[in-house]
């Protein structure tokens, strides 16, 4: 791990992202696929950030739920979705945790949902779910409450993401391995009015003979009620391979042709990232906004190992529309390549005022244990 630099450098895109913390230990044990939302429909509590990892013990996969009430200075865990409580199934992976932002069903705003993929280790014959958990006390204690996508097959499903459409209607996206060409994947999602019966899937981005794999969506509702999906998409002859694409639909619900892959992001420099992709949304005042992204590695134009791997975030300040400007992240994981564990699936969260951003990412200890490690950067105000 690499602390930041001082906060007074500006960066080469124009934009300051320094930050004079070192990275702390989220919790000092195997920490995977963190994530971290910042309460808003939570009345008095609004304003705590709300952090959730995968974490492996004794009893088997299992959530840890954490919380800061210091805008991320300090993180304490307050509560975990036991192994005991994935219905005997073996095997957790790609965890996530959102807060419902209105009523759905019986739900009320403010309620936490967290959603695992369970029974990734089950072997040859397993039945993969995407199931769903609810909180009502602030992630204290978790209540089982669906399962938003079963596995008809013994093929595999990833990667739960929450959203609300315009329509008030709780989306589960995730990536769908279990159906279609042998070794493609396809992003999918369900649909539910009351947070317990999901509607039948659709397909989101569609594979493709052979290994085209999209996978890893991720879904932000921006301040104009457009909704933006970025997700990688894996299988690609090539540099381009897991390289990361976006898109959006207007209403949350109506993601466009399935056939249609999306739109490859790239910097102004011509470098991309490959590999688990996150976003962040920082509203702006006249209703577009600054949208932050980081992936686990970062590409020249010709698809060699860039500077700055694993230790950049890029920037849109007129909505995921660019041109993307590179920035250096908070945690910086240089050493980052294509694994389970060095910057995989990093998330972020901006401060209230939108000057700075949080980062937890993951990386290698020197106990050889994959441990979840924090900071925020700065960001100076951009046009």
């Amino acid at each position: 791990m690499t602390a930041g630099e001082s906060t007074d450098d500006v960066d080469r895109g124009g934009l300051a992202s320094r930050t004079a913390e070192s990275p702390k230990l989220l919790t000092g044990e195997v920490s995977l696929y963190p994530r971290a939302i910042r309460l808003q429909h939570n009345g008095t509590a609004n304003d705590r950030i709300m952090a959730s990892v995968v974490t492996f013990t004794g009893r088997g996969g299992e959530g840890a739920i954490l919380e800061s009430v210091d805008d991320g200075r300090s993180f304490q865990q307050v509560g975990a979705i036991p192994a005991s409580e994935q219905a005997g199934t073996p095997g957790l992976c790609c965890a996530s945790i959102f807060e419902l932002p209105r009523r759905i069903g019986d739900l009320p705003a403010g309620t936490l949902l967290w959603a695992g993929s369970v029974g990734a280790d089950a072997g040859p014959d397993r039945r993969m779910t995407q199931r769903v958990w609810r909180s009502s006390d602030l992630g204290r204690t978790w209540t089982y409450l669906s399962n938003c996508a079963e596995s008809p097959s013994p093929r595999g499903m990833w990667e739960p993401e929450f959203s609300v459409d315009a329509a008030g209607r709780l989306v589960c996206h995730f990536a769908d391995e279990s159906e279609g060409v042998e070794g493609s994947q396809q992003l999918a999602r369900t649909v539910s009015t009351d947070g317990v019966n999901w509607e039948p899937k659709q397909v989101t981005v569609q594979s493709r003979p052979g290994a085209f794999r999209p996978g890893m969506p991720v879904v932000r509702r921006l301040p104009d009620g457009t909704y933006l999906m970025v997700y990688e998409i894996c299988g690609v002859p090539g540099q381009y391979d897991c390289a990361v694409y976006s898109r959006t639909s207007p209403d949350g619900s109506d993601w466009g042709d399935p056939t249609d892959a999306g739109t490859m992001i790239l910097a102004a420099s011509g470098r991309y990232f490959t590999h688990t992709p996150t976003i962040a949304v920082i509203p702006r005042p006249h209703g577009s906004a600054r949208i932050v992204l980081v992936g686990q590695l970062l590409q020249n134009a010709d698809g060699t190992t860039a500077a700055g791997n694993g230790a950049t975030l890029m920037v849109s300040e007129d909505d995921d529309r660019g041109p993307w400007r590179e920035i250096p992240a908070p945690v910086a994981v240089p050493e980052a390549y294509n694994n389970y564990c060095p910057n995989y699936s990093s998330t972020l969260v901006p401060s209230l005022d939108g000057r700075r951003v949080l980062e937890i990412a993951t990386d290698y200890a020197d106990d050889g244990v994959c441990k979840a490690y924090f900071a925020t950067g700065r960001l100076a105000a951009g046009g």
